[in-house]
Formats: structure tokens, C-alpha cells, sequence
């Protein structure tokens, strides 16, 4: 009988080439073995009288088109004689039926490395990296005024609610992070592998950009210590705003070139940074013993008092701050948590590193901070002159303030605006210090060191979007040099975005910037690990178990309530930013497939309304074309396929189809090749249908069999 066929340029498997019963063949290191069948003897060892399974008795090898995945049989997994066998060909192994290679099972086969790579474990690549991050400019410059502000107890509230965004977060990236291999890219990685590229693509550019702007941030935090030591000394330049500006520049131009020297030289400035910044820790706790001499106590340091705890319990807003203005300052001193996913590509084992170092690096950094604030608060009065000579005498009377419980009336502070206290002085810290220079050396350690991992993480982050070619116009910034792939060209552009934002010059006004990009950030971290759960997936099985679904989609919601709560406008902008992005990516269509969770999904609601519309009768006024039109190859016929969809316009279903003549055997291949091709093509044309091939001996018992109808004669 002849034989019909589909055209079009499929690839020739030597295994198809069989005819009748005989197996395929497999041109493998495990031949020899399938060569011989396996008998009753062979199997005896297996506590089985039955023979070994063949696996060529139950794959239907003539729907499979291009390139067969080969495995080895039940046999060769027994034998312990093959466990040295390495002449598998592990190319076949990951390849899927179509030949193109399976992201589902990278892991079998990870990309060869160059000599030469760094690698990093859990503690130096994510601990340390995350530590740092978040011991940032926050803690030594402005944490003595968010409590001061804030009081001792809505501060505690300020950081509980930071510490909670952050770890339901963290519990979510672990979970994405364990669900499979976590290649370079960090947050765009992790969300674009779960929810699809459209998700990844919107919040991977918003994620860059954030880290970015923090690099100002901290910068400017450095240059703001700089620029008060020499104000102290009677050595500025021009003015304070630009001196800011000006050591501000020249800082993330030093930063840079550590940068682009590599990870390597970035991963031992991180240490050393690290060591200096515990000593300044230490510093700040033990300085609080200390008895305060004469000068610390104008300035409103009197060591441990519960009086003064109690007087700074309460908040105390000023200069039109509230709770959530206050909160979105400080919570950037949090967004550190992503520092180690974010260059997930230079660590040894990313699944195992990213929850563990996080996790413990939320917990390490909240208990430091609340302890800080405390000993702070304990210690030091919101309002003080700084002037010794604001002693009670004898005979004075007390304002009532709690200073003078202390001996000291710092009651001008009521109406001309003082220097010194929680409100007043960011350098309280260095004040409250043992020894003063050490904090500032604490202070150049915490903002440097966040900046430099912000430096880092910013170019990884973009590089890894713009790989992936989702946005075809930043293919540009893909490339990467030397042995780390190091990305060069997005160190360039981070150093320009930051030097935009240095100029600036004023750190209360970026850090807001930053704190709502970082919010959408985890958002969609959140919801990445609610939806995957949601949707039931096969595919979803992180080995990290602690997570819920509910809590992350509760950290979700509470991400974009803090939002609009911190700056309401400024979350308008994010999300129209994001929804302008994400119809960008759907628009263009990117040639990628993941399988995301968003497929997952949608999977399921389809199935779901067919069965809800399966129990409902066909009703006039919901009337829609249904056309089976015999097309043939839809190439070959446009003018029939237009017709169907004047009568359609999409909104009703079309099925081309296209009869195969020949025995099973000839056509199944046919059949499995032209179904891909031919729906590409509608979809190309952007026509809504579906082509649907079908075998038949002949072309009128294939259209019976496509219609269901019986000849009267049979």
C-alpha cells in the first residue's frame, strides 16, 4: 500500500528502521548485553523465576520522533558487575524524545568547568555574603534613630515585622531552591523557573535595578561618615551635599574595580570586612559598661537606666515621620537576604547552601539588631545639648525632662534644635562606643561591604536575564569574561545607575526607593512557592520540607500591604512598571519553556471547565462554530483555512486535519513529526486551531474514523 506522508525535514533514527517484531536497535556501551535475551538463569539471582523485563516490549517506539532517550535495562541496573561502567553516553541520557536536552534533568549532567573556577560553600558564599548585606548602613547610622523615633516598642515592632517578611521569604526561596537545580541568577532564576518568564522577566529587571540603587544607598550612608569626620576637623571640600557626592563617587569607583578583579578578591574583601565589622559590634555592647565620662553624658549617654528605657519606650514621631515611613527606612537594612542566592552560579551546592546560610543569617542578624537597639535605648536620651556646661546647680529646678534625674537640663532642646541623642546625632554609636574609631572602621566595613555585595549581585542578576534573551535588546549584556564568566559589561552599567543615585546625595530619600522594589521582589518569591504548591505539580517536590503554602501566600499579600502602607504612590509606579514589563515579555512570546507552574495551572482550570461544561446541554444563545476541516497539510491549503475562520473568528473551535495512508508502522512517525510542526504553524499564523492527524488504510476509512461514522454497509 502506499504511503502518504507529511514532508518536512524529521531526523532519521537507524532504531525506526526495524520492521515486524523485532526490538530496535541501540548503538550503546550497553549492546552487547541486549544482544543476548535474558533468560530464566540470568534472572534466578533476582529471586525471580520470571524473565528481566525488556523495555522495548512496552515503549511504543513509532511515536517517538527524532533523537530516543536510551537507558540501560533492569538487567544492567542489577548487575553489580556493571557498576564501573562508564561507557554510557550521557548525552543520550538527558536528551528528551525530541533530541533537545532537558532542563528537568540538568543535574545528570552538569555544564563542564573551567579550570580555574571559584566556588564557594554555604558560610563564605551565602552566610557571610547575607550577614554582611544586612548589617548595613542601617545599623551604625540610623538604627539609634528608628528607635529613638519609634520608641522601644514600635521599634521592636519595626524590626519583628522586618524579620518576618524576611524569613516567610526565606522559607518560600528555600523551598524554589531545593525543588530542583539552581543555576546563576538568584531571585530572576528562582522565580522565573517557578511562575515562567513572564514573572522572571518583569521582576528579574526591577530586582537588578534595586540592587543598583542600593549601591548608592550604601555608598552614600559611607560618604555621609566620611563627610562628619571632616566636618569635625574643619576639612571640607565644598559644602556637605557635595562632599557626599564627591567621596561618594570616588568610593564605588574603588568598589568597582574590586569587582571586576573577581569573585575571588570580592570574597576575601568580604572577610576581612566581616572581622572588622563583629569587632565594631563587640565594640558598641561593651562601650555600654563603660562608665560615660563628663563629655558622653552631654552628649546623653548615662549608661544602663531604666528610667531612660522607659521614657524611650514610647514612640516619639518627628519632623512628620510615622510608623510606616520610619519602617520603609529602616527596612532595607532586611533585603540583604537574597546576597547568596543572587550569585547562586558560584556556589559549590546551591540547594543546600541558600536555605541553610539564609535562614541562619535572618536569624544571627535579627537577634544582633534587636540587641543593639536595646542596649542603645537603655543608655542614651533622645535630646541632648552636648554642651557640659548644662548642669543642674543647686537650687535649679527640674523640667521634667529625664535628664534631669541625671544632673543634667537639656531643656533648650524644646525649642532650638539640638545635635546630640537618639533624634539627633547619627553617630550615636560611635559616641555610646569603648572606642570611637573602631565604629567608624564598623560603619566603612558594614556600608562597603554592602555595597560590594550589592555591586556584585546587581550584574549576576542581569546577566542571567539577559542569557536567557527574554528581553532580545539587552542580549548585549549576556556576554561574560574571563574563567568566572565575570559581566563586565553589567558592572559598567551598575556603576552608572549608582553614581545617578549617589548624586542624590541624601540617604533617607533612596532607601524608600529601594524598599519597594525589594518588597515586590519577595512578593513574587511568595507567591512562586504558593502557586507551584497550588498548582500540584509533578514537578514541585522540594527536599526542603518546612514551608506552607498558605504562609507563603500570606508573605505575599503582606509584602504588597507594606507597600502601599510605606509609600503608596512609589507602589503604583512598581507594579505599573511590573504589568507594563510582563505584557512586554507575553507580546513577544520568548522561545523558552520551563515548565512553570503558571502551565501547571492552566492545565487544570482547562480540565476543570470541560468537566463543568460537560454536565451543561448546548444552549442557542452560547452558540459556536465547531469546524472539522479536512485541510490536509494546513500549508497547503490557506484559502480552506480561511474560510473556517470567517466562520470562527477564533471564538469558535477549528480542528485542520489531515488523513495518514499507510500501516501503522509507516505513519505513526509521520503523524508524531507533523502534529508539532503544523500547530506551530497555526500558532504562528496566529489562527486558533488545532491540527489533529489520524491513520487510516485508506483515505475514506480515515475520515470515517475522524468523523465516527459507520458505513450503512458494514
Amino acid at each position: 500500500m502506499d504511503r502518504r506522508t507529511s514532508g518536512g525535514g524529521e531526523n532519521v533514527n537507524q532504531a525506526y528502521d526495524n520492521t515486524g517484531d523485532d526490538p530496535p536497535a541501540y548503538e550503546t556501551s550497553f549492546s552487547e548485553h541486549r544482544e543476548v535475551r535474558p533468560s530464566v538463569v540470568s534472572a534466578f539471582g533476582h529471586n525471580t523465576l520470571d524473565r528481566v523485563p525488556r523495555i522495548e516490549h512496552y515503549r511504543n517506539a513509532g511515536s517517538v520522533s527524532g533523537h530516543r532517550a536510551v537507558r540501560p535495562s533492569l538487567q544492567e541496573l542489577h548487575d553489580v558487575f556493571q557498576k564501573n561502567d562508564t561507557g554510557l553516553d550521557m548525552m543520550d541520557r538527558i536528551e528528551g524524545s525530541d533530541g533537545t536536552p532537558s532542563e528537568d534533568v540538568e543535574s545528570l549532567a552538569p555544564p563542564p568547568e573551567k579550570q580555574g573556577v571559584v566556588k564557594f560553600g554555604w558560610v563564605k558564599g551565602v552566610l557571610v555574603r547575607c550577614m554582611l548585606n544586612i548589617w548595613g548602613v542601617m545599623l551604625f547610622i540610623r538604627l539609634s534613630w528608628v528607635f529613638g523615633q519609634a520608641g522601644v516598642g514600635l521599634g521592636t515592632m519595626v524590626i519583628v515585622l522586618s524579620v518576618v517578611v524576611t524569613t516567610i521569604t526565606g522559607l518560600s526561596m528555600s523551598a524554589i531552591c531545593t525543588n530542583g537545580v539552581v543555576r546563576g541568577g538568584g531571585a530572576y532564576y528562582l522565580i522565573s523557573r517557578s511562575l515562567g518568564p513572564e514573572f522572571g522577566g518583569s521582576i528579574g529587571l526591577i530586582f537588578a535595578f534595586a540592587n543598583a540603587v542600593a549601591v548608592a544607598m550604601y555608598v552614600v550612608g559611607f560618604a555621609e561618615t566620611v563627610v562628619e569626620l571632616l566636618e569635625d576637623h574643619n576639612a571640607l571640600m565644598t559644602d556637605v551635599e557635595n562632599d557626599i557626592r564627591i567621596v561618594g563617587c570616588i568610593t564605588v569607583v574603588l568598589l568597582l574595580g574590586i569587582s571586576v578583579a573577581g569573585m575571588e578578591w570580592e570574597a576575601k574583601a568580604q572577610l576581612v570586612l566581616l572581622v572588622i565589622l563583629l569587632i565594631a559590634i563587640v565594640n558598641v555592647i561593651v562601650g555600654t559598661f563603660i562608665p560615660a565620662t563628663e563629655s558622653k553624658k552631654a552628649q546623653g549617654f548615662f549608661n544602663y537606666q531604666l528610667p531612660i528605657l522607659a521614657d524611650n519606650f514610647w514612640p516619639d514621631f518627628r519632623g512628620g515621620e510615622t510608623f510606616f515611613t520610619v519602617f520603609g527606612i529602616f527596612f532595607p537594612a532586611a533585603t540583604g537576604i537574597l546576597a547568596g542566592a543572587n550569585i547562586s552560579g558560584d556556589l559549590k551546592d546551591a540547594q543546600a547552601a541558600i536555605p541553610k546560610g539564609t535562614l541562619l543569617a535572618i536569624v544571627i542578624t535579627g537577634i544582633t539588631y534587636q540587641a543593639i537597639a536595646l542596649c542603645v535605648s537603655a543608655t542614651v536620651v533622645r535630646d541632648a545639648t552636648g554642651n557640659t556646661t548644662d548642669v543642674l546647680q543647686e537650687g535649679m529646678t527640674c523640667n521634667d525632662t529625664i535628664a534631669c534625674k541625671f544632673g543634667y537640663d537639656f531643656s533648650v532642646c524644646n525649642t532650638e534644635k539640638c545635635g546630640f541623642g537618639l533624634m539627633n546625632s547619627f553617630q550615636v554609636m560611635t559616641m555610646v562606643s569603648g572606642f570611637g574609631p573602631l565604629i567608624i572602621a564598623g560603619t566603612f566595613s558594614a556600608t562597603l561591604s554592602s555595597a560590594l555585595a550589592s555591586l556584585v549581585s546587581a550584574p549576576k542578576v542581569f546577566q542571567a536575564l539577559c542569557k536567557d534573551n527574554i528581553y532580545t535588546a539587552l542580549h548585549f549584556f549576556a556576554k561574560g569574561q574571563g574563567k568566572n564568566n565575570e559581566p563586565i559589561r553589567g558592572y559598567i552599567l551598575t556603576f552608572i545607575i549608582a553614581v545617578g543615585f549617589i548624586l542624590i546625595a541624601k540617604l533617607n530619600v533612596i532607601a524608600p526607593i529601594i524598599s519597594n522594589f525589594f518588597l515586590a521582589s519577595y512578593a513574587l518569591i511568595n507567591f512562586s512557592c504558593f502557586h507551584a504548591s497550588y498548582a500540584k505539580s509533578p514537578g514541585w517536590r522540594p527536599a526542603y520540607k518546612y514551608y506552607n503554602m498558605w504562609l507563603s501566600l500570606f508573605g505575599a499579600v503582606l509584602c504588597c500591604a507594606v507597600m502601599f502602607v510605606i509609600n503608596w504612590w512609589a507602589a503604583l509606579i512598581t507594579y505599573i512598571l511590573e504589568i507594563f514589563l510582563y505584557i512586554y515579555v507575553i507580546v513577544k512570546k520568548p522561545d523558552v519553556n520551563w515548565g512553570s507552574s503558571t502551565q501547571a495551572v492552566t492545565f487544570i482550570n482547562a480540565v476543570n471547565n470541560t468537566l463543568t461544561l460537560s454536565g451543561i446541554s448546548d444552549h442557542v444563545k452560547n452558540f459556536r462554530p465547531q469546524c472539522i476541516v479536512l485541510t490536509g497539510n494546513p500549508k497547503t491549503r490557506p484559502a480552506l483555512l480561511d474560510i473556517s475562520h470567517s466562520f470562527t473568528k477564533n471564538y469558535g473551535l477549528c480542528l485542520t486535519c489531515q488523513v495518514f495512508v499507510g500501516s501503522k508502522d509507516e505513519t505513526m512517525k509521520d503523524i508524531a513529526t507533523s502534529m508539532e510542526r503544523n500547530q506551530m504553524w497555526l500558532n504562528d499564523k496566529k489562527r486558533k486551531a488545532f491540527f489533529a492527524g489520524i491513520r487510516g488504510n485508506s483515505f475514506r476509512d480515515g475520515v470515517e474514523n475522524l468523523l465516527q461514522v459507520r458505513d450503512p454497509k458494514d
